[in-house]
């Protein structure tokens, strides 16, 4: 197994980046420094073909009988444009790749084809780089090697070795109380709360037990199995995240709600949603078609042929739990929506109560120095009181008629209650007998 060192916090990057890489020119193998050193994460690995894998040298070469490599490029989360993106190809790729080959990589959108004799698919969505619901990953496969370019870290898509899985310890998970008193566990790893919450919206687990491939098709195989797995883990974090506003919505009050509704959190949601689905679309398009491109090669497995058509059926499902999510989402929505305008009713009936007050108040004008009309104010003052009461009377009549009503059924209902009870003791005790019953 080649050397490696492993990283026992499952959030951190398992492809660390080179900043020295190699060009191959006439077949010869020339070290160059990259532009762009630290921000473009490089991987290589070299297959046995028996079930072992090594690290190498950055230098593109393809595998010799049995054994196949495999190149994987990050390309880092952020605002770049997407002509930034694949200068960063260019810089590591070329040569031995042409333009066409790079632009068929990079490019945005579903695609799958043959490019230079190599086989290329990719599911590159178009959103923004920087957001969470923005996926892309690309491959190159040939009969030797394979390529891929992915925007951002993908979960268990590299190799580590089985023994130095965080998966494989006896941890202790860290308490505040325990941090606060001081006490460690001298024995036993201990693991942050977060890094638990991280573990438990996986649907897979660590790179450490990802079996090694034993050909390109396997390979081919791991690449799309732990990108549906990214989707997956993605959806069940939208689930619990959603679970959660909803009982704090049951919890909630006015506030709460009124934060959800400032900071468009659901519509938010659902064009987060619409972005997953489109990625989930593009895999859809591009994946039978894979499927159907590698089934006639020689090197192509017929059980990782089985392996891609149940990778397709878990993708449709996956797109059926999207559209449940966003059905959840849009009706949670329309929950707000409609305490919002039931609040704004509610506003308005408070100011329709005060205008009907006040209204007397307006026909008060100017001729107060008028002798007959110096009684005019206090005749008004009495009017406002009187409509006052009547205003006050036909809103509390509906209330206080409601109230009473519920009194009398309550009252009957203690009545029939007690009437039946009596009548059923009256069937089941005979006058004039006590004792026990006759059986």
């Amino acid at each position: 197994m080649g050397e490696r060192d492993p990283s026992m916090d499952p959030e951190g990057d398992e492809l660390e980046g080179e900043s020295s890489s190699s060009h191959v020119v006439n077949n010869e193998v020339t070290p160059f420094r990259t532009r762009y050193p630290g921000l473009v994460r490089l991987k290589a690995y070299i297959f046995d073909g028996l079930g072992d894998y090594y690290n190498k040298e950055w230098d593109l070469l393809e595998g010799n009988g049995k054994e196949f490599c495999w190149y994987h490029v990050e390309i880092p989360k952020g605002n770049q444009k997407l002509s930034q993106s694949a200068q960063y190809l260019i810089d590591v790729l070329c040569p031995p790749l042409k333009l066409q080959d790079i632009l068929s990589l990079i490019s945005n959108g579903p695609y799958c084809g043959y490019v230079d004799g190599a086989l290329v698919f990719r599911v590159n969505s178009p959103g923004p780089p920087s957001s969470k619901f923005t996926f892309r990953l690309a491959a190159r496969v040939t009969e030797n090697s394979v390529i891929t370019v992915s925007l951002g870290r993908v979960p268990r898509l590299g190799f580590s070795p089985m023994g130095q899985s965080l998966l494989s310890e006896i941890p202790s998970v860290e308490s505040p109380s325990a941090k606060q008193s001081g006490s460690r566990e001298s024995d036993r790893i201990v693991i942050k709360e977060h890094v638990l919450d991280f573990l438990l919206t996986m649907n897979h687990s660590e790179e450490a037990d990802n079996p090694v491939p034993k050909s390109v098709s396997n390979l081919v195989v791991h690449i799309v199995d732990t990108h549906v797995d990214h989707l997956e883990d993605v959806v069940t974090k939208l689930e619990i995240e959603l679970d959660s506003v909803e009982v704090d919505l049951d919890k909630g009050g006015f506030s709460l709600k009124k934060q959800l509704l400032d900071d468009r959190r659901f519509p938010k949601m659902h064009l987060d949603l619409q972005r997953l689905l489109q990625v989930i679309t593009h895999g859809e398009q591009v994946f039978p078609r894979v499927k159907e491109k590698c089934s006639t090669k020689e090197w192509f497995a017929s059980e990782d042929v089985n392996s891609l058509e149940e990778l397709i059926r878990r993708l449709r499902r996956l797109k059926d739990s999207v559209g449940f999510i966003s059905n959840r989402v849009t009706a949670v929505q329309a929950g707000l929506d409609s305490w919002q305008a039931e609040q704004i009713n509610r506003k308005l009936y408070y100011l329709s109560f005060l205008s009907i007050i006040f209204l007397p108040l307006s026909i008060i004008t100017g001729g107060q120095k008028d002798p007959a009309l110096v009684d005019g104010f206090r005749n008004v003052i009495l009017v406002c009181v009187v409509t006052l009461g009547l205003v006050l009377l036909c809103f509390l009549f509906p209330f206080l008629y409601s109230r009473a009503a519920a009194w009398r059924r309550q009252r009957a209902m203690k009545r029939s209650w007690s009437l039946n009870r009596r009548s059923f003791l009256k069937r089941t005790v005979p006058e004039g007998r006590g004792g026990y019953l006759r059986l």
